[in-house]
């Protein structure tokens, strides 16, 4: 493995005179899309788990959401044609003799999700598709031999990036979007649809903020309502970002609404795929939940891929923590930028190369954060072969 530990010199986006940095929730139909391919590869590594005792190979990372049709209306409305999402990708559908009834369990995983996290979605209004063949023997051969050796092999060269810490309009964003679609929220504001997108923009020390948000029709009783609401939820939105990161904030909702009931951002399901929009894998939120253009990315879709060898997902995932680690444990690093590039078929715990960059603090000298960075580095990626018991617990979130 090439570990290098470098200074970075490069500006902070914070210090730029714009940044731009988008969130998209989790009704939106990218995310939709992500959350259900991961639905998928964490209901089958357990199904796999429980009845093998180990998790095969699959990799449920594409998935294409065709909206349907639907006639909002004040108080109601109607859905005319269901949204149809499609989840393709391999899985092992056959081991010792035993057949895995894998499009039978992407569907319950799919429909189990959906109820637990889409508010106003009827059953009737959704169709999943699911398209997964078998998985292609030279990889099941390279997946199963991590049982011989006890050590995952990677089965894909790919990379994965991560970032720390957090700029304002980052934690601005995010912040803003949780608030939005928080429980709390949604309780006292049922009118605020799971499909929310925020997207800031900074110029200067100005943070503008724009929030495209749908509406619940049923919760909305005429126009004069709507506008009254939406100025709720552009007050909520403020209220978020000004906890967060103070200082000058503007924030606009809805800013294509015209001034008449057909002009405006109303659905029946609180969702802009049962209309006016589609989705897909991989061109929503990195694994930090943002996608940042002024940051280093990975286009790698995480979602729906295996949690044992795939490190187009566990890079991501690993990269992430790894920069916050080192942000927050090595005294005046300001920054960290870590990128891991694997190599098919060599463990997923030694990367072809760990390329790190820290922004010191002008009074430190990368000679002595060093030995202390690679440290850290080097316990993170000791960690990758064990990263699957918390993918599959549900706790590394990866849109």
């Amino acid at each position: 493995m090439q570990l290098r530990v470098s200074r970075l010199s490069s500006p902070s986006p914070d210090d730029l005179p714009i940044e731009i940095v988008e969130r998209k929730g989790h009704g939106h139909p990218d995310t939709l899309c992500d959350s259900l391919a991961e639905s998928a590869s964490i209901g089958l590594s357990r199904y796999y788990l429980e009845h093998f005792g180990a998790i095969l190979h699959h990799n449920i990372d594409k998935a294409l959401l065709l909206g349907g049709a639907a006639r909002p209306a004040f108080g109601g409305g109607k859905v005319l044609k269901p949204i149809e999402i499609t989840l393709a990708g391999r899985a092992t559908r056959r081991f010792r003799g035993v057949n895995v009834p894998v499009e039978a369990l992407v569907m319950e995983f799919s429909r189990e999700w959906l109820a637990a996290n889409v508010s106003n979605l009827e059953p009737r209004d959704v169709r999943i598709i699911p398209r997964i063949r078998e998985t292609s023997s030279d990889l099941a051969a390279l997946f199963l031999r991590q049982s011989v050796s006890g050590i995952p092999l990677a089965n894909d060269t790919s990379y994965g990036v991560g970032f720390a810490p957090l700029d304002r309009l980052e934690r601005a964003v995010l912040a803003v979007e949780r608030r939005l679609g928080s429980a709390d929220t949604k309780r006292d504001h049922p009118e605020i649809g799971d499909d929310l997108k925020v997207l800031g923009l900074r110029s200067g020390d100005t943070l503008k903020i724009t929030v495209a948000c749908a509406f619940v029709g049923r919760y909305v009783r005429d126009l004069a309502d709507y506008y009254g609401k939406k100025e709720s939820v552009r007050s909520l939105a403020t209220s978020a970002a000004a906890e967060v990161v103070g200082g000058n904030i503007e924030v606009n909702v809805n800013t294509a609404d015209g001034d008449t009931a057909e002009s405006i951002y109303l659905t029946v399901t609180g969702l802009s795929a049962e209309a006016g929009d589609d989705g897909q894998v991989g061109r929503g939120n990195r694994v930090n939940g943002l996608i940042t253009p002024y940051r280093p990315m990975s286009l790698e879709a995480a979602a729906g891929k295996n949690p044992v060898t795939h490190t187009g997902k566990i890079y991501n995932l690993l990269g992430d923590r790894m920069a916050h680690a080192l942000v927050r444990e090595i005294p005046g690093v300001a920054e960290a930028r870590c990128y891991l590039l694997s190599c098919i078929g060599s463990p997923v715990s030694e990367p072809e190369v760990a390329d790190i960059r820290l922004r010191l603090a002008d009074a430190v000298s990368i000679e002595t954060v060093e030995a202390r960075a690679e440290q850290i580095v080097r316990a993170h990626l000791g960690s990758a072969t064990e990263l699957w018991r918390e993918v599959i617990a549900g706790h590394c979130p990866v849109c």
